[in-house]
């Protein structure tokens, strides 16, 4: 059942802007983000990051959603069914979905022996969505990202990583200062590139350490490729890459791997 309140039309104002705000031009213009999704919203709301406007539909909504709905906080609007899908990014909306202001996180100065990912001109919004789970997970102190790939704070990023954008800063920077703070903070800088010598798991991963990874067809420039420790992931079948998502994992859990050791050595 429609809510009485519940805005039906579709050339309604804020269905036509929520439309716009689908793409990355006009959530640029506007200095704001589309977070959808009952568990994208409350792990935004966690870290601080409050929706100028929840715009809901009960009629859609998951069990997740109906539990998560009351304790989100802002102004709502209600949509009809119609309404909502029109302006969801998904095939199976929960009928929750917010416009927040564009977040501008910092990387956070490092403490002991912390392990960055940088990303350079990642497109698939599906591997830099994971590849921020994965570096949630793994306790990264922070992603970096570089070029005009993906927006990491675009609605399918936040999909894929599950929220896990937010739980982390995830911070743009232009290349020459990206190289000049992990210069001056002391990181060992990483390459993940199928010509690398060394095996990753056979490489010091210990210390401060950032993880560089590129897009899977073009790979790393040059000026990240010649790096302070280039390694590979070994490759014995016929494909000659792995998925982006899949090989930083791996790294990942290497350079965990490793800390454990040392720790139990120490």
């Amino acid at each position: 059942m429609t809510a009485p309140d519940a805005i039906t039309s579709l050339q309604n104002p804020h269905v036509k802007r929520l439309v716009r705000l689908k793409t990355r031009r006009d959530r640029d213009r506007e200095g704001v983000i589309l977070i959808e999704g009952a568990r994208e919203l409350s792990r935004a709301v966690t870290a601080g990051i409050l929706p100028g406007t929840l715009y809901t539909c009960p009629a859609l909504h998951s069990p997740e959603a109906r539990e998560v709905a009351p304790t989100l906080p802002g102004p709502r609007l209600h949509l009809s069914r119609e309404a909502f899908e029109k302006v969801s990014g998904r095939e199976n909306p929960d009928g929750l979905l917010a416009v927040a202001p564009a977040p501008s996180p910092t990387l956070p100065e490092p403490t002991g022996d912390a392990v960055l990912v940088v990303l350079h001109g990642l497109e698939k919004p599906g591997n830099v969505g994971a590849i921020l789970r994965t570096a949630d997970a793994a306790g990264a102190a922070g992603v970096i990202v570089l070029g005009r790939g993906a927006d990491p704070y675009g609605p399918n990023v936040i999909r894929a990583s599950q929220g896990s954008v937010f739980s982390l800063p995830v911070v743009p920077l232009g290349e020459e200062e990206a190289l000049a703070w992990l210069a001056g903070r002391g990181f060992t800088r990483v390459a993940c590139t199928p010509d690398a010598p060394q095996v990753y798991w056979d490489a010091p991963l210990t210390g401060r350490v950032a993880l560089i990874l590129g897009a899977e067809h073009e790979g790393l420039p040059a000026a990240w490729r010649v790096s302070d420790l280039p390694v590979r992931v070994p490759m014995h079948g016929t494909a000659d890459s792995l998925n982006v998502a899949t090989a930083a994992a791996l790294v990942l859990y290497e350079c965990l791997r490793q800390r454990r050791v040392m720790g139990q050595e120490s």
